[in-house]
C-alpha cells in the first residue's frame, strides 16, 4: 500500500487532515507529520524525510505545500505523487509589499504573545474559511482548538521560516510526476489565480481544482470535494518520477 506523507500547514497538525482520512484508509497509508520546533522550510522538508520510506506520496496544506517543495528540491526521486494544497511557491516580496506582508505576521504574532494563542487563533480565523462558515461553531472551534495546541514560540519559529522561504520556481519547473494543485475558490489567502501561477510554472501545466464554498482550509471546509481530488490523484500512474 502506498505511504501517504501529509505536511500540515503554519500552527496546524493531524486535524486539519482528519476530514479526509478515513476515506483514504483504503487507499494509503496516511501519516500526518509534525514540525516541531522546525524554523526554516528546508528543516522541516528534512525532517519528513528522515521518518519517511523510500518512496511515498506527499500532500502539503498551505506552508505545508512549502515544505513538500522543499522536499522536492532535496529527494525528487523519493516522491510518487505531489499534493499542493491552498499554497503558494514564491519567496517574500521585495520592498514595501514584503515589509507589509512581515507586519501583519508580526501583529499576529505580538497577539500570540501578549493575549495568548487563543486570542491569536479567534483573530486569525476570520479570514481563513469561507465567509459563510464563520457561523459554524463546530468548524471554528477545531481550528482554533488546533492553534491553541500550539505555543507561541513555534509560532514565531513557524512565520521565521515563512518569512525567509525560498522561491520554489524552479522545482516547480522539474516536476514529472502526477500532481494535484487544489485550493478553496474564496481562499483569501493563497487565491486561484496565485495556484493557477503555480501550475502554469510545471511542464504539464495540470488544471487547478477550485473547490466551491471553501476558503484556505479545504480539508475541513469540505472534505469530500477534497477526497474525490485525491483520489483521482492517488489512483493517476502516468508520469511517476522524476
Amino acid at each position: 500500500m502506498t505511504t501517504l506523507i501529509l505536511v500540515p500547514g503554519l500552527m496546524c497538525d493531524g486535524t486539519a487532515w482528519q476530514p479526509v482520512l478515513p476515506g483514504l484508509s483504503e487507499l494509503a497509508d496516511c501519516r500526518v507529520v509534525d514540525h516541531g520546533m522546525a524554523d526554516s522550510l528546508t528543516q522541516m522538508a528534512e525532517q519528513v524525510l528522515a521518518s519517511a520510506p523510500a518512496r511515498f506520496a506527499l500532500a502539503g496544506h498551505s506552508m505545508g505545500g512549502r515544505v513538500a517543495l522543499e522536499v522536492m528540491r532535496i529527494a525528487p526521486e523519493r516522491v510518487t505523487h505531489l499534493g499542493l494544497f491552498d499554497t503558494g511557491h514564491l519567496p517574500k516580496a521585495e520592498g514595501a509589499a514584503g515589509d507589509e506582508e512581515v507586519r501583519k505576521r508580526m501583529a499576529l504574532l505580538a497577539i500570540a504573545r501578549e493575549q495568548g494563542v487563543r486570542a491569536m487563533a479567534i483573530e486569525w480565523v476570520q479570514g481563513m474559511v469561507a465567509p459563510q462558515r464563520l457561523k459554524d461553531a463546530a468548524l471554528i472551534d477545531d481550528i482554533v482548538a488546533m492553534f491553541e495546541r500550539k505555543s507561541a514560540d513555534i509560532f514565531e519559529r513557524q512565520l521565521r521560516a515563512l518569512i525567509h522561504r525560498p522561491d520554489a520556481t524552479d522545482v516547480l519547473q522539474r516536476l514529472q510526476l502526477p500532481t494535484l494543485v487544489l485550493c478553496g475558490e474564496l481562499d483569501s489567502w493563497a487565491t486561484p489565480v496565485q495556484h493557477q501561477a503555480l501550475a502554469d510554472a510545471m511542464p504539464a501545466r495540470p488544471a487547478i481544482v477550485a473547490i466551491p464554498d471553501c476558503g484556505h482550509m479545504a480539508m475541513q471546509e469540505q472534505p469530500l470535494a477534497v477526497l474525490r481530488a485525491m483520489h483521482q490523484w492517488l489512483e493517476t500512474t502516468e508520469g511517476v518520477g522524476c
